[in-house]
């Protein structure tokens, strides 16, 4: 299932959104340097459920426009971009939070590719 639902890799804008995210909580010098890492970063497979708990973020609804949209992107057997984590003292979603939700109304047990960058080294 995992290979009809996921791109190879993230693609640029995800990269981006990233960057726009995290440089809200830190400085944009470090969100670039994270981004940086982020980019050589190997993919890993964590289930939907353990990223939700791991981030403390809420399930967004269904009915969420970019949920539906990801689930109707999933129906059409459009690929979905890997989520982009950022490990701190929560895990942080920095890309992906909507596709997240999506997968796990499908099966929270299903395994999204991740690209994890560790900043509490």
């Amino acid at each position: 299932m995992k290979e009809k639902i996921w791109l190879s890799n993230p693609e640029e804008h995800d990269y981006d959104a990233a960057f726009d995210f995290l440089s809200l909580l830190i400085s944009e010098s470090k969100a670039k340097s994270i981004v940086i890492r982020l980019k050589k970063s190997k993919p890993i497979l964590r289930k939907a459920k353990d990223i939700l708990r791991a981030s403390d973020l809420p399930l967004l609804p269904k009915d969420n426009v970019h949920v539906k949209e990801d689930l109707s992107k999933v129906k059409h057997d459009k690929k979905l971009s890997p989520i982009l984590l950022v490990r701190a003292e929560r895990l942080i979603i920095a890309d992906g939070y909507h596709r997240v939700c999506a997968i796990y109304y499908l099966s929270e047990d299903t395994e999204v590719p991740c690209r994890l960058v560790d900043i509490m080294q």
